[in-house]
């Protein structure tokens, strides 16, 4: 029997023709009795209102004779959404339901978009229900009486909890709930709402800490993904990723063509200006139910994209991971992925883009830019059916946003070190942060520490009567509130027509290789550079066509774990005469190729191919890691083979394997005798050949803007990179040589090892390679496997059509 408070709640499922789900009704229970936890469910299945129903329920239950009536409620309930492009979305579901039962609550938006006007207004009158982002949840605690602005509250729920706990956002959201928690005198509710990851347990006590018991509500619904992938008329047997897949554009075109809605997502937003045009050169009648989406545009351009596409006015939207979120596009039919998205979760977030309602299935093509991706998609696919996921990990010890925590309570209400560092050791991130590192922070924040105290503007907080530390100029007040957040993005500059049209924002370091004149493609037109001007790119519209798109930093991204040891059971069985799926039945003739040049490696196995062409001697490794392992093993190996041979080396990657190139022949069989993956020195190895310290000292650039050494300018006036790459270079190397025990020096250097160098997957890759046979192999001439990797390396010297040329070639003398 369903329980009366539900009643309402009930009555509106109703009014709509819905039922709601077990799931929905297991929150609905565990929140009305006062519980805290994770509710895990998939993109599209009411998510929402499982955790906002109850929300509404508890109030009418407590307000029996007066839930009618407007009050004044003081804010209820905080809603934390990863982005902004969420918060309207949101917001509107849950007013309308509001509305619909009869509650006068108001559910407001307030987040870096809010205006003056309206956050006057929601100062003076607060909103029951308050959606934002964590950056603006902070901007809250900086106010001077933020312990009156949460009084009320009763319960706090953080959406995307997975895209948020990995990074330093997270970090933000565990010190903000902590602090909050504090405040109240009778406990509050703490809701995440997650997608399916490898690590739930783990995700709910990174949210919740250990003094909540764990508990998970799961949707177990069988959201079916209908993956179809598109096959080449032929078979390439040497393939290579260089055309991005456009050579399958006449067979995208008439998926497209037959569906109302189609999502076309790539990993660069390089490739979405590419794909965008070559689709527009195909098919110019569809002029205006075309758009782009990548988040170097400009903001009204994109949720202008966005509204088209929930009012169902476009056809087509060409876009990356800048749509992966939950914004609700009912009308998207079909999703089309160009190329792997290189993890199972990325691919199953996007393919829920489609049949964004329950009950409906989500359909998605995969187009592989080259052969051997067709390997991904089967591993995807097989990774789909088993319900596999990656694991989401969270940063430890992440002493710049602590920093800027502290200043910001500073600004705000001020506080006792006694009294908040029990409250910050309750975190998971902070857990293990001793009273020595608190007190060093201590010590910087008013100081500036041991080298900086000299210099009045990085002593921020006022020390006053009984160990009271609060901001009491209003100039630092002022900077800090404009510097709060964790997002470090490279710099970006303004884009703009000779007209004064704005198009959008585009890397600086781009822009910088471009003389007056060059042309280039941007926001789906072409652009002819006219000058920079006050950190505006002034253009105007191309007269002639160009191929050339910007190249954005980070444009490559790397396999997961998860997948690459999916591709090498899926190879495993290949090596065995096992071909389990459509995709790996249409490789097999690549397949046999490699196996009869050489050998298809296993799980037990890591393959090494010998080769000398004109470039020079060639060795190519098999490990399956990932290109970012890959870069740094390739390092490794190299390095540790110069000393004891005097061999100058070149290296290559890609996902599957990495290339050294000599000019003078590599004694591998000998070096493999010496121990070449000895764990031995590992670390201080990887150091050395990585030029580790100049990967810390731009690393240290994001962790010094985090912590507020280096002021990123006013709103309209940023500051010119130059500027802050020499301002925090001059920081980095003062701490180098004056305060070696510097904490944010210390910490640059352990995220260039464990974030951009991965330390943790490379011992474990050279753990697994100490496991393995090593099988070495002289085919004759490349194979299938590392003809790609060759390419890469030639693509950084060659022009398009050079390489283009250059391949056809190297094709015309290979066995196929």
């Amino acid at each position: 029997m369903v329980d009366k408070k539900l009643a309402p709640a009930i009555q509106y499922f109703k009014s709509k023709n819905w039922k709601p789900f077990p799931f929905q009704l297991e929150a609905w229970q565990d929140y009305l009795a006062g519980k805290s936890g994770i509710l895990n469910a998939p993109t599209g299945s009411g998510k929402t209102f499982a955790l906002w129903m109850p929300v509404i329920l508890e109030y009418i239950h407590n307000n029996p004779n007066t839930w009618k009536k407007a009050q004044k409620n003081g804010i209820q309930i905080i809603w934390v959404t990863p982005l902004r492009a969420l918060a309207q979305d949101i917001s509107l579901a849950m007013q309308e339901v509001c509305d619909q039962i009869g509650l006068k609550w108001k559910v407001e938006v307030r987040n870096g978009d809010t205006s003056s006007k309206q956050k006057e207004a929601q100062k003076r009158n607060p909103p029951e229900c308050l959606v934002t982002t964590p950056e603006t949840l902070h901007i809250l605690l900086a106010q001077k009486d933020n312990r009156k602005l949460f009084q009320e509250l009763k319960a706090i729920v953080i959406d995307e909890w997975h895209e948020l706990m990995g990074n330093k956002r997270g970090v933000q959201i565990q010190l903000a709930l902590a602090y909050i928690k504090n405040l109240k005198s009778d406990p509050i509710k703490i809701w995440g709402i997650s997608a399916t990851i490898g690590n739930l347990e783990e995700a709910h006590k990174i949210l919740l800490g250990d003094q909540f018991p764990a508990h998970i509500v799961k949707a177990y619904i069988d959201k079916k993904i209908d993956m179809q992938t598109i096959y080449p008329d032929e078979l390439e047997k040497y393939p290579w990723s260089g055309h991005l897949g456009l050579q399958l554009v006449d067979k995208v075109i008439p998926i497209i063509e037959e569906k109302t809605s189609v999502l076309l997502f790539t990993n660069t937003r390089a490739q979405t200006e590419i794909w965008y045009q070559k689709i527009m050169e195909k098919r110019p009648d569809w002029a205006g139910w075309v758009a782009i989406h990548h988040g170097s545009l400009d903001q009204s351009v994109r949720t202008w994209v966005e509204e088209a596409l929930h009012l169902g006015k476009l056809k087509l939207v060409v876009c990356t991971s800048s749509l992966d979120l939950g914004v609700d596009f009912r009308p998207v039919e079909t999703v089309i992925q160009i190329g792997s998205p290189k993890g199972v979760a990325r691919f199953v977030q996007r393919a829920g883009r489609a049949g964004h309602q329950p009950g409906l299935p989500s359909q998605i093509y995969f187009v592989p830019t080259n052969s051997l991706e067709l390997v991904e998609a089967a591993a995807l696919r097989d990774a789909v059916e088993t319900g596999e996921m990656e694991s989401i990990h969270c940063p430890t010890l992440t002493f710049d946003v602590l920093i800027q925590f502290l200043i910001t309570l500073a600004v705000g209400e001020g506080f006792y070190p006694k009294d908040l560092l029990p409250i910050i050791k309750r975190t998971y991130t902070f857990a293990e942060i001793t009273d020595d590192e608190f007190n060093w922070i201590l010590s910087f924040i008013t100081q500036g520490g041991e080298s900086l105290q000299s210099y009045d503007e990085f002593s921020k907080v006022d020390i006053l009567e009984n160990d009271f530390y609060k901001v009491t100029n209003k100039r630092t007040a002022m900077r800090h509130r404009l510097s709060m957040g964790t997002i470090v993005s490279d710099p970006m500059l303004k884009i703009k027509l000779r007209n004064g049209a704005f198009l959008g924002m585009i890397e600086e370091y781009f822009i910088s290789k471009l003389k007056p004149g060059d042309l280039f493609f941007f926001a789906g037109r072409g652009l002819e550079f006219i000058k920079i001007k006050d950190l505006v790119v002034q253009v105007q519209l191309a007269k002639k066509k160009t191929n050339n798109v910007p190249a954005y930093m980070g444009g490559r991204i790397s396999l997961t774990s998860k997948l690459s040891s999916k591709i090498r059971e899926i190879l495993e069985n290949a090596s065995n005469g096992i071909y389990p799926s459509e995709e790996i039945h249409f490789i097999a003739p690549l397949l046999l190729l490699q196996q009869k040049l050489s050998a298809i490696p296993d799980n037990h196995t890591l393959l090494i191919e010998k080769n000398i062409s004109k470039e020079g001697h060639h060795l190519f490794f098999y490990p399956f890691e990932g290109r970012m392992i890959h870069e740094i093993l390739g390092a490794l190996i190299a390095y540790r083979i110069s000393v004891s041979y005097p061999i100058s080396l070149s290296i290559a990657m890609n996902d599957y394997g990495f290339e050294l190139l000599s000019d003078s022949p590599i004694p591998i069989e000998d070096i493999l005798e010496e121990d070449l993956f000895t764990m031995k020195g590992l670390v201080d190895d990887i150091t050395t050949c990585i030029n580790e310290s100049e990967m810390a000292k731009r690393k240290f650039r994001d962790v010094a803007t985090i912590a507020g050494l280096v002021f990123q300018g006013f709103p309209g006036k940023p500051l010119k990179f130059k500027h802050l790459q020499s301002t925090s270079g001059i920081l980095y190397g003062v701490f180098e040589e004056y305060d070696a025990d510097n904490l944010l020096l210390k910490q640059a250097h352990r995220e260039v090892l464990e974030m951009q160098m991965e330390k943790n997957k490379i011992i474990s890759a050279i753990q697994k390679i100490n496991k393995q046979k090593i099988i070495v192999k002289n085919p004759g001439q490349f194979t299938p496997f590392s003809f790609p990797i060759m390419v890469d390396r030639l693509r950084a010297s060659l022009s398009s059509e050079s390489l283009e040329d250059r391949i056809a070639k190297m094709k015309a003398n290979l066995i196929s």
